[in-house]
């Protein structure tokens, strides 16, 4: 008989919000509670287009999990990282240049940033099949709460925003919830994700940017795709958290991200942007320094990242009356666009370290990643 016991978890505790004053992106606060209603729908819908079309972030509050749930977790999503012996998530590392999926560790110093420096930061993706794969001894007491987490992420968030989206587009309800099956071929998953203090000299080199924001294009069609740090999926949900570090790029240029207290940000990808003709575009974003007063702690994250499912191909949803009356910006003909799966596979397997070249425009650095060149914001 299983057991009633709710396991413990060692305690988490997170950084102070800091007191410095910065300068904040003004983010639209989405209701999800609102979208119990016709009409409450309606309405988000409406504040929904607003803020993806200016901003391309929102926040969402009223989710459905309370703070003590999200409490506890933020203590389950540092297991990995500090609950893991380094010789058992060396057996757990993921290998997604040549799988093109993203599973398991991501190591400290896996990606260059800058001038020689690497990343400081260490993350573990867990697939939305939660008890698809094994995974690190001390995290499966837990594999229930995460697997209750990832389902709550996907039916309960990711559904609903899906909904008020083809609302937006005018399109039927379920538009996007069906190409968001939990069940068909896909591979969203949950990332935890934890950035560690970096040294003086490290931010010296690197300008204090931790992970630089980034647009792409590929030769798959022979043509440009813009692109977020690593959000080529559709729609990317991130739980806030206390350290100040996120920062997207605005019209009055870097922007940082404010913590609000049991709220996620809600974000989307290049697939998004390909199904919506650009109405819809993914919104340049970078990591740096977080701010003097919390300099020396670390910063936990956790990530829903959504993809479409495998077989949809990434052609403007030319259904939608709001499309058809706005136009569309198409990356490539439609007869050789890829579908998600081609696009996943092509971006997962070419994301890596390479040695940043200087790009045509200013302050912009490239690489070639596969074939791929991604532009960094620097």
């Amino acid at each position: 008989m299983p057991s009633l016991t709710v396991p413990q978890t060692p305690r988490y505790v997170p950084a102070l919000p800091t007191k410095e004053n910065l300068q904040y992106a003004d983010l639209a606060i989405i209701d999800l509670s609102k979208a119990a209603t016709v009409e409450g729908r309606a309405e988000l819908a409406v504040e929904l287009r607003e803020a993806l079309t200016t901003k391309g972030f929102c926040y969402i509050i009223n989710h459905g999990y309370t703070q003590v749930q999200n409490e506890r977790m933020f203590d389950i999503a540092d297991i990995p990282m500090s609950g893991v012996p380094e010789d058992e998530k060396r057996a757990y590392t993921g290998d997604s240049k040549n799988t093109g999926i993203f599973q398991g560790y991501k190591p400290r110093q896996y990606w260059h940033i800058d001038a020689g420096v690497r990343d400081q930061h260490e993350h573990y993706n867990c697939n939305r099949h939660v008890y698809s794969l094994m995974h690190p001894q001390a995290l499966r007491p837990f594999l229930p709460d995460i697997d209750a987490f990832v389902r709550h992420n996907h039916h309960n968030i990711l559904h609903k925003i899906c909904r008020l989206m083809a609302l937006s587009l005018e399109l039927p309800e379920d538009t996007f919830v069906k190409l968001h099956d939990f069940d068909a071929p896909g591979v969203s998953y949950l990332r935890f994700m934890k950035y560690f203090p970096r040294s003086e000299e490290d931010e010296v080199q690197t300008k204090n940017v931790w992970m630089k924001g980034h647009t792409g294009c590929s030769t798959l069609c022979k043509c440009c795709f813009a692109h977020t740090v690593a959000d080529f999926g559709s729609i990317t949900l991130l739980w806030s958290q206390p350290v100040a570090a996120l920062q997207i790029q605005t019209k009055e240029g870097w922007r940082w991200v404010k913590h609000i207290e049991n709220a996620l940000l809600m974000n989307i990808g290049d697939s998004m942007e390909f199904l919506t003709g650009g109405f819809y575009k993914a919104t340049i974003h970078r990591v740096v320094q977080p701010p003097i007063d919390q300099r020396g702690c670390t910063r936990l994250s956790m990530i829903y990242f959504s993809f479409l499912n495998d077989d949809v191909k990434l052609v403007p949803l030319m259904d939608s009356p709001v499309l058809q009356k706005v136009g569309v910006e198409r990356k490539c003909e439609d007869d050789v666009a890829p579908t998600m799966k081609a696009w996943r596979v092509a971006r997962i397997s070419a994301y890596g370290a390479s040695d940043l070249q200087k790009g045509k425009e200013p302050g912009i650095e490239e690489e070639v990643l596969n074939g791929i060149v991604v532009k960094h914001y620097n």
